[in-house]
């Protein structure tokens, strides 16, 4: 594109070069032609007086030498014969008896070519007499083609500059127009190759402006997709960790004997490989946006979820407690979210506390939140802020903490947090702040959530 670009602009610049500068100088050595011709006629007309008073040879003589012309021996009169007398040619003469029997015959100033170079105005002037005397002018050639070769020299360094400029603006204007689109190529290859981080800067023309613009949006498209298809693999493979948690539970009740000792490694393998598809899986991504009229009711769900947990509670003599579900609860969470979210706070309360702790589930709808409690009386974290940290539990080494980001994402995707602290019973606390409207979601929630760290960092 950019060669191409430049052999246009040569090709149009050299055709206007030619156009304008032609005719240009075709004109200028017109005018020099003029201009010598014109001052011939002037000198031709100097001798004029002189004709109307005199035919005398001698008189002639000394009025030709004194015109400038006669002293450069370049003006020459051709009297014709009156009476007796005979003709007379005074001064150099170099046009030939022909072209001077021609200009009186026709009465009107000529031109006639002149052996050796130049050419010869021949100017009819009437004598007193009646008869017509012809005055002879010499013109050189230097003189009609006098600053002809300079002003086609300029014309010809003008038009040269002219293509030389044309091609330097033509060549940076198509490094303007290559570099962008060379950079968006660069780009869509890095990209093909998986090097999710190419982008390209937005600047150039505006079509590759707008080129760069689209690409970048849909490699962040790409990107996000990538991380929510991870993301959505470790929900998943978390997801089954509440099974697993019944399994080994039961697989404990087993007694002792080869099938059971098999049973519980069997299990212990799948937790790995659970974790394991986790740790590989996992990814950042942005929380999806509570959309609007979407929900269920907490109520319902909670009612639903613990009677799952009760009979597992039941089984390792746990006393459970459950308020604040009586009524209907809606909140703009999506009934398999909080459910996920339900099980992984439970699931830890099993995995994280000795058979026989108690626990409590406790909901409050406020006017813009609905904060949902899971307290239990286990020996507690010892630091909250690194459990809420991706990557840590808080309860063992390996794990991916991956319940508590999934309790965060469904708190935050209406501009709610998540906070730890010490529960009434002496154990761990769990809120999840959901918010209700569009203001909890902004501006409000943020400064709740900052509020609710602010508060965490100081105890």
């Amino acid at each position: 594109m950019r060669w191409a670009l430049v052999k246009v602009c040569l090709a149009v610049t050299a055709m206007v070069v030619v156009a304008f500068a032609v005719p240009l100088g075709l004109v200028v050595q017109e005018m020099a032609s003029d201009r010598a011709f014109s001052n011939a006629e002037r000198q031709a007309a100097t001798i004029g007086p002189t004709l109307s008073i005199t035919t005398d040879p001698v008189q002639l003589r000394k009025a030709v030498e004194s015109t400038q012309m006669g002293a450069a021996r370049r003006m020459a009169v051709h009297v014709p014969a009156i009476g007796d007398s005979p003709p007379a040619d005074i001064g150099e003469g170099r046009a030939g008896a022909h072209a001077v029997a021609e200009t009186r015959r026709i009465g009107r100033a000529t031109t006639a070519s002149v052996p050796g170079g130049g050419s010869a105005l021949l100017q009819p002037t009437a004598l007193g007499s009646g008869d017509i005397a012809v005055v002879e002018v010499f013109v050189p050639e230097s003189e009609v083609s006098n600053g002809v070769t300079t002003a086609w020299l300029v014309l010809a360094g003008v038009g040269a500059a002219l293509i030389v400029g044309s091609v330097g603006v033509a060549d940076r204007l198509g490094a303007r127009l290559v570099r962008p689109a060379e950079r968006l190529a660069d780009a869509a290859h890095q990209l093909g190759e998986g090097r999710l981080g190419a982008r390209v800067p937005e600047d150039g023309p505006k079509e590759l402006r707008s080129a760069a613009a689209a690409f970048n949006a849909m490699a962040d498209q790409v990107v996000e997709l990538l991380a929510n298809e991870r993301e959505l693999a470790a929900d998943l493979s978390h997801r089954l960790r509440t099974p697993l948690t019944v399994l080994r539970l039961n697989a404990a009740s087993l007694g002792e004997g080869p099938a059971a000792e098999q049973t519980r490694e069997a299990v212990e393998q799948l937790e790995r490989e659970v974790d394991t598809i986790i740790r590989t899986a996992r990814e950042q991504r942005p929380p999806a946006a509570a959309v609007a009229g979407a929900g269920c009711d907490a109520s319902e769900v909670i009612r639903d979820r613990m009677a799952f947990w009760s009979a597992l509670a039941e089984d390792e003599g746990r006393e459970v407690r459950l308020a604040g579900v009586d009524r209907t609860v809606r909140i703009p969470v999506a009934r398999p979210e909080l459910a996920a979210a339900l099980d992984a706070m439970l699931g830890n309360v099993f995995r994280h506390t000795p058979e026989g702790t108690p626990f409590a589930v406790d909901v409050h709808d406020a006017s813009d939140a609905v904060i949902v409690l899971v307290s239990d009386a286990g020996p507690g974290i010892a630091d909250p802020d690194a459990a809420l940290r991706r990557g840590n539990d808080g309860g063992r080494d390996g794990s991916t903490g991956l319940g508590l980001d999934i309790v965060r994402r469904v708190a935050e995707s209406t501009g709610g947090d998540v906070r730890l602290g010490r529960s009434v019973l002496g154990g761990t606390e769990v809120r999840v702040w959901i918010g209700l409207d569009g203001r909890t979601r902004g501006a409000a929630g943020g400064v709740r959530a900052r509020r609710g760290r602010r508060k965490r960092r100081s105890n």
